[in-house]
Formats: structure tokens, sequence, C-alpha cells
């Protein structure tokens, strides 16, 4: 028997054989991730086929390395229930799939099926989280590792092997559509949820992929789409290598340590250089001084767009490949990989070389040996009622409460009345983000669902849209104020969209199509980037005509990116910012507003009083003295890390180890111990995020303002009091010095701890030679 074909054999050997074998056509079809998934099938009633599309494609590369998103369902796929595949018929297709590919091609090689899971799976019946930015206003990584897992379970039980996880940009650039996949703003938190989605999906040993719970994850996007100029989607980066080292590649970094299977590239620029063409980053980086060993991938179409380089596609293909990219998707320019081989343009070795990496990654995947997957099992680990318990969690842990004047919130007493008032009160697809697949009926609840849900008996709920997200008419205003007239309380439920509508415009890589001026709701997700972080349309008006009525007003924001609110915040008592909080994120909600939840989120992110301050991400650098605007506050509406409780906490004690540390001792693995006494001095019990920053000086660069190197999230008890402990060393405490060499220098450090990045408590730590 072949040795690729050994089970017992190890997998380098299989590796090698296998390569061995095979033929350059067969080399370039492993390349090749170009169709499609939903491409690749018809369904008839209750039955499903395959394409000759897709068996044209096995054809044409005598095999085929990856099919993307075969469960995908969207406006852009065009899938829904009618004509998609639901959980229960997941694996039979796959298994149908993987079946023809080993079947119809000399040598058998199966299959990857990619899968975008950038929040949950994003399929027919596929579980939905709320999106990053909620993730990471939890600051709860442990609690993520569990969804993770979940969504792992899910996407393994039906057949499909890898999953796109968006988890590498960094928010720097709120009027970017894709904020909301971003963990926020700060490179180390996006670190430690990153470190989370790799070790909740591979499990903690990332080589054993085989396990029938276990995906591989390629995480997106290397690197700097956060920080594209204008806020403008795919635009340049205009960072220089300091920039890159210290804020956009640490959770790069930290997904490679924690074994990640592959990364994607970005569509942005860098210097010049996009990053599906940067050797720098892709080989130098990444494989020469990371040793990560595992994929890159392509985004969608990105390699066809490095022709404005080039001139052809071949030599596209050429320069990516080169630089360091193993699979294409949906690109034509990598199907053409074998002419660029007979035109000189790329050495065969070099394809041999990205091969192996496809080729390893299906062995550790164990596709060889165990292709198929049990036909039922998805029925039982799809949407399962553990997995809607961890979910509601990290909605609930996700909620962030900016302003409670005169505890408005929460709501006590019997309030006869309480009016649901605002565009995202009662739309569920506006609270789950952009990247989502189709409902299924009677799927998820809504805030006004949710509310009617948690009320007291005997508290009459009712219910005015008053306006839409960015639809400018006031039709809807005179229902809606004399709703909030004859109420208690108003809840004013506004933000914005991400919700994509069948029979819109896209990309073809299924980025949306919004055009200046365009009437659509959708302002948010990808495609849909905004000059102006106002709330759209006529909601501020909506918010003005509420409140005039002397009725107590609760804003609850529903948004995928971080709003100028501060008009919103002065009209009304009490705010809570949900973000996109997904499918249970309206129970979520008013758990926390009926006082059955206290709320414990924290800004992943600083929210602007206007576009105007941008940028505005907490830990710029520190330009030595105190600068001003002369028009509005220098100071943003909330910082960075803040969130209010039902209960009270305060800080004392904070101790250091020692005053002084060489950078000697810390390049010996020496670490300073921070300790802080936080209690519980309200009513309630509480969860309580304790987060450390360093500001440094005098270290021969320009230092950032605060920088985060730890935090925790503690539960306490009314009148408990806890020590919390930290720890700094080498990790925490080293810079880029100006040679670009990471190393631990003789500098002033201010250590800094509390409840947010303007943390009050400071204790004063010198490094020395």
């Amino acid at each position: 028997m072949e040795i690729y074909k050994l089970s017992s054999a190890p997998i380098e050997e299989r590796v090698a054989d296998l390569l061995a074998r095979m033929t350059l056509r067969e080399k370039v079809g492993q390349l090749n991730q170009r169709m499609y998934g939903w491409d690749a099938y018809n369904r008839q009633g209750d039955a499903f086929e395959l394409t000759d599309a897709f068996k044209d494609e096995v054809a044409r590369g005598g095999g085929m390395g990856a099919l993307y998103g075969l469960f995908r369902s969207d406006p852009w796929s065009g899938v829904n229930y009618a004509n998609g595949i639901a959980a229960a018929d997941s694996a039979k297709v796959a298994n149908m799939v993987q079946r023809y590919v080993l079947e119809h091609t000399r040598l058998g090689i199966p299959v990857l099926l990619t899968e975008e899971c950038p929040h949950g799976h994003q399929a027919l019946d596929g579980t939905l989280l709320p999106v990053n930015l909620a993730a990471g206003a939890t600051w709860n990584p442990e609690l993520m590792v569990q969804a993770y897992a979940r969504v792992a379970a899910e996407i393994r039980s039906r057949g499909a092997h890898v999953g796109l996880v968006s988890a590498l940009d960094i928010l720097q650039e709120p009027r970017w559509g894709r904020s909301e996949e971003c963990f926020g703003e700060d490179p180390y938190l996006a670190a430690r949820f990153t470190e989370a989605a790799v070790r909740g999906m591979q499990g903690e040993d990332p080589l054993r992929l085989d396990a029938p719970n276990r995906i591989a994850v390629v995480l997106k996007h290397l690197c700097a789409q956060g920080a594209a100029q204008g806020g403008r989607n795919a635009g340049p980066a205009a960072i220089g290598p300091r920039e890159l080292r210290e804020i956009h590649l640490p959770a790069a970094r930290a997904g490679a340590l924690a074994g990640a299977a592959g990364f994607m590239a970005a569509y942005n620029e860098i210097d010049g250089v996009p990053c599906h063409a940067n050797r720098d980053l892709l080989t130098g980086i990444l494989r020469e001084e990371w040793g990560f060993e595992g994929l890159v991938m392509a985004d969608g179409c990105a390699v066809d767009r490095l022709l404005a380089l080039t001139g052809s596609h071949e030599s596209a293909a050429a320069l990516a490949l080169s630089s360091g990219v193993d699979l294409s998707l949906w690109d034509t320019a990598f199907t053409k990989l074998e002419e660029a081989v007979r035109q000189g343009l790329v050495l065969e070795a070099d394809i041999d070389r990205a091969v192996a990496r496809v080729l390893r990654l299906k062995f550790r995947l164990g596709l060889f040996d165990k292709p198929y997957v049990p036909e039922l099992r998805a029925i039982s680990v799809v949407g399962c009622p553990d997995f809607q318990k961890i979910n509601l969690q990290v909605a609930r842990e996700s909620v962030v409460l900016l302003k409670n004047e005169r505890d408005q919130l929460p709501i006590v007493g019997q309030p006869r009345r309480i009016a649901v008032i605002g565009p995202n009160a009662d739309r569920l697809y506006n609270q789950l983000g952009d990247y989502t697949s189709v409902q299924r009926e009677g799927t998820g609840t809504t805030v006004l669902q949710g509310i009617r849900a948690c009320a007291p008996q005997g508290v009459d709920i009712v219910y005015a849209l008053g306006c839409g997200i960015r639809d400018r008419s006031k039709a809807g205003f005179a229902e809606a104020v004399a709703a909030a007239k004859e109420a208690d309380l108003a809840i004013l439920v506004l933000g914005g969209s991400s919700a994509r509508e069948f029979g819109g415009e896209f990309e073809d890589n299924g980025a949306a199509i919004v055009k200046e001026g365009s009437p659509s709701e959708m302002d948010c997700g990808e495609g849909v980037d905004l000059a102006d972080l106002s709330l759209g349309g006529v909601q501020l008006e909506l918010a003005e005509a509420v409140a005039a009525t002397g009725t107590p007003v609760v804003a609850v924001i529903i948004q995928g990116r971080p709003h100028a609110l501060g008009e919103v915040v002065e009209l009304c008592d009490a705010v809570l910012c949900a973000w996109y909080p997904g499918t249970e994120g309206g129970r979520a909600i008013a758990e926390i507003l009926f006082g059955k939840v206290n709320p414990s989120g924290k800004l992943p992110v600083t929210l602007p009083r206007s576009s105007a301050q941008l940028p505005i991400y907490y830990n710029q650098k520190d330009p030595g003295r105190i600068r001003n605007y002369v028009d509005m506050p220098s100071a943003p509406l909330y910082p960075f890390g803040y969130g209010l409780s039902y209960t009270q906490f305060i800080y004392a004690k904070l101790s250091l180890s020692r005053t002084a540390v060489s950078t000697t001792a810390l390049e010996n693995g020496e670490r300073v111990m921070v300790q802080v006494e936080v209690k519980n001095t309200g009513a309630r019990s509480g969860a309580e995020t304790v987060q450390l920053y360093i500001r440094a000086r005098e270290s021969g660069i320009t230092r950032r303002i605060a920088e985060l190197k730890g935090f925790t999230k503690i539960e306490l008890a009314p009148g408990e009091s806890r020590t919390v402990e930290f720890s700094l060393g080498r990790e925490e405490l080293g810079i880029w010095t100006r040679e670009m060499r990471f190393a631990t220098v003789p500098c002033k450090v201010t250590v800094i701890v509390g409840g947010s990045s303007q943390a009050a408590l400071s204790a004063d730590l010198t490094v020395t030679v």
C-alpha cells in the first residue's frame, strides 16, 4: 500500500510520498479554492445532487484543494431554507461532496470544506454569537473559549473542517464598516480573545485536529485592516514598522503561539505593498521569525487584485505564491500557476512547498483516514441547549452600562406602562450583525420580546417603531410620542444595522455595495463605511421628541461600531450599549433592564463625541504635554475599559513586589508582582473587570499614553473584598527598540490599576540597566 494511505505512517512521510506522486496539474488543483460552495449542489425538494460545475472543477484540477461555503446562507449567496442545506442534511451533502472527490480523482485526495464563522457558523441553523466587538466587551476570554468550542463542534458535526475566524483586526478607525469584526482597539485585549478562539475551536492540543468536535482555525486578517485610511474598506494602512509591531501583530503572534492552523492575508496595503504580496510579512515575520508552519489563505479575489501590480494572472499568482500565500479563494490567478511555471515566473519547488502545507493540514484533520462524518450527529449537536445558555451568557456580559442617573436602572417597583420605541426594538436581524445566515422562523428574541417576557405581570408594554435606521421619514413620530406620554418609562432602542437584504447588490467577494446617498437601512458591515459616526436618519430627532414628553427615558444602543452618542446620552436618564448582541440579545438586555442580571460589560473601544475627534483610541503616542481642541473637548465621551454596574467597587492597597528591576533580571525571566484590593461596597453581587495599564517614559522612543498589560474579571458579593494579582515581565515591559529589536530597556514606568483606562491608583517602577 502507498505510504500516504497508511494511517500508521508519520504525517511528514505521508506528505512526502503523496507529493512525489502528483503531477503539476494535481498540485495546482490543491492550491485552489475557486468555487463558491453553494454552486456545488442543487436541491430539489428534499433531495440534493452535485452540479456539473462542481464536477468540472474537480476534473480541472485533478482534485480540489478546498471548497468554500458549502453551508453558507445569506442574501449574497441567495441560500435560504427553500434551497439550502439545513443541519439535518448537512453531513449527508458533505459526505456526497467528499465521496465524489475521492472516487473521481486519481489519487483520492480529500477536499477541505471551509466555512465562515466570524461570530458563529454562517449556515442555516448555525448558532450565531454576539459579534466580536460585543465579545470583546465581555472581557472574559474563558467564556469565549466555551463558545468557540461549541461553534467548532457544530461545524465539524456537519462535515466541514476549517473555520475562517475574524480576530486580528484592531479597531483604530470606527468609520470602517467591519468594525464589528474587531475585538476592540487594544492589541493585548485582541490577543487574549484570539487565543480563546484558537483554544476553543482547536482544543488545548492543536496537533489533534482529528477529533470529532474540533476544526482548523484560519485567523483573519493579516494585517492592519482596522487602520484603513478614511475608514474605507480595504484602504491603505498608513503605518510604519513600529506601529505594525506594537499594535497590529500581537494578536496574530498570540494566535500563532496558540497553534492556529492558518492565517488569511488582508486586502489592504502597507507602505505600498499589498498584504498578499508582502513577503516580509507572510514569510519573513510569520514563518522565519515566528516559526509558523501552517497555511496562509488568500482573501476572496485578492490575488486577482494584484494584476494592478503585475499585469497578468500568471505573474499575480507567482507574486502571491512566492510571497507566502498557499491557498487561493475564488481567484482566477491561482488556476494559472501551471502556466506560470512554464513561463518561468515561479518554481515548481515553490508550488511543492505550498501543496505540502495544504496536504499536511488534511492529514492533521484525519481526512485521509476518516473522510466521512456520521450523518445524524449534527441533529444532536447543532443548536443544543447548552450552547444556547453559553450564547445567552456572552450576550449578558457584553452589555455596557454607560449612564445611570438617579439609579433609573434597574427598573423596580411596578410601572403601569412601559413604551418601547425605536427602529431596533423589534427587528431580529438588526441585532445579529454582518455575516449572518437566514434565520428559521421563531429563532431568537428581540428587545421588545425580551421586555415583554421579563416585565412583571400586569405591566402594559406598548410598542412604536418611531423611525428607521437611516430613513428620514418622521411619519412614526406621533405614535411614538403618544406612547411615551402615556407611559411611566420610555425605552428607546436605537443604533445601526448590518442586516443585508435579498435583492441587494454585492461585489464578487460578497461585500455589500451601498452607493452614496443610498436609502438602504444597512449602515454597517463589509463594504458599508461611514464618514459621520452620528446615528443615522432621524433617530436623534426621535430621541428629542420622546424626551420632550417628560417621561423618563432609557436608551439601548444596538450597534456594530462606536457611534457618536453624546446628544443621545444627554437626553436620557440611562444608557445601555449592547453592540450586536446576537439571537439571545433581546433576552439578555431585558434581564439587565429589570435587574435579573447585573451589567458587567466594559468598553473594548473608546466612544467618541464626534467623528471630528478621530483618531480617538486610548493608546495613542504620548505627546508629553496636553493638546486640546478649541471647538470641543479633547476627552472622549467614554474611555476605553469603562462600564458601570448596579453596585459599586472601590480599589485600594496597590503594591508592587519591588520598585526597581534590572533589564538583565527581566531578560532572565524575573517578574514584578502587582497586587490590588477590590471591594464591592454596594448592595448587589456584581462582576468587575480589574485592569492593569502601564505608562512608560525615558526609554529612548516615544511611548503611549497608556498600554493595557493585564486584566481579570472577578465576581464579588456585597461587602466582599478580594486581592487581585498581576505580574509584569519581559513581554509586558519590553519594547521594540530604535533598532527594531524587542528587548527591555531602562525606563520609568507608572503602573496603573482600576476599572478603566482612566484608573486612579498608580505606583512607580524603575527599570534599571
